[in-house]
């Protein structure tokens, strides 16, 4: 999921990820990534070729990354070190709070866990030691924060209420599309290939989308995929949807 959301998001720019260990250990594909998802300029060059300028390279991507995310050091799961030394467990601590900061309608999986083992050698020996480390969010704590939603609430305590609710919001949608001449009257039929949203979210941000970067017309699952992530991407650019929604 992550190497397709890096390589769905470097696209223009013709990136393609297929390591995770081989591939960002350098800081190239991070300096990308940071510059697309958060227009952070770093003042470093694109292309390190020397460890030695890797080093000084990841040093100032992970400092940007630290300050956007306002972590301390004690908070951060990764290293310099431990980024230019492969280590895929650091990698996906890093690009899973990339991700959640910088796209939190990412649907990231809950409950990934991986089992470390650390090898030590010691006087007396091998001693190894082995520990589970989380990787996403427990699905229990997340559920746990979820429970006081509104809408929860509406659908397990009032759903006699659910109709009045959905017509409030027909009249908001159509009073802001009406202006093109479109007349939305099923919420869950309508929505579901994107356009309406797309076009809902031009309206009240008052911008125009430009009908290359969507399908108007969708033919087929993949289109309209395609179209509600972006209008998920639209939505957590703007600072609009601080949890995870799946596009599907």
């Amino acid at each position: 999921l992550l190497i397709d959301w890096i390589n769905r998001t470097l696209q223009e720019e013709h990136i393609v990820v297929k390591s995770l260990e081989e591939d960002l250990y350098d800081g190239l594909v991070l300096h990308h990534l940071l510059e697309k998802l958060g227009s952070l300029r770093l003042d470093v060059d694109k292309i390190a070729l020397t460890e030695k300028k890797q080093r000084q390279k990841l040093s100032v991507i992970l400092e940007a990354v630290a300050k956007c995310l306002q972590l301390e050091g004690s908070q951060l799961r990764w290293s310099v070190e431990s980024i230019l030394a492969k280590d895929l467990l650091s990698t996906l601590h890093l690009l899973v709070a990339i991700a959640k900061h910088f796209h939190p309608s990412l649907a990231l999986p809950p409950n990934v866990q991986v089992e470390t083992i650390t090898i030590e050698n010691t006087s007396r020996g091998l001693k190894t030691a082995t520990a589970v480390e989380n990787i996403t969010e427990n699905k229990e704590n997340t559920e746990a924060q979820s429970k006081d939603d509104a809408f929860d609430e509406l659908f397990s305590r009032a759903p006699d209420k659910l109709d009045a609710v959905k017509k409030v919001f027909l009249q908001f949608v159509n009073q802001h599309v009406g202006k093109l001449g479109l007349n939305v009257k099923d919420i869950e039929s309508q929505f579901s290939d994107g356009v309406i949203l797309l076009i809902l979210i031009g309206q009240l941000e008052g911008y125009f989308l430009n009908l290359r970067n969507f399908f108007l017309t969708p033919a087929s699952t993949t289109e309209m995929l395609h179209n509600v992530n972006l209008a998920l991407d639209l939505l957590a650019d703007g600072g609009l949807l601080n949890f995870s929604v799946n596009s599907e």
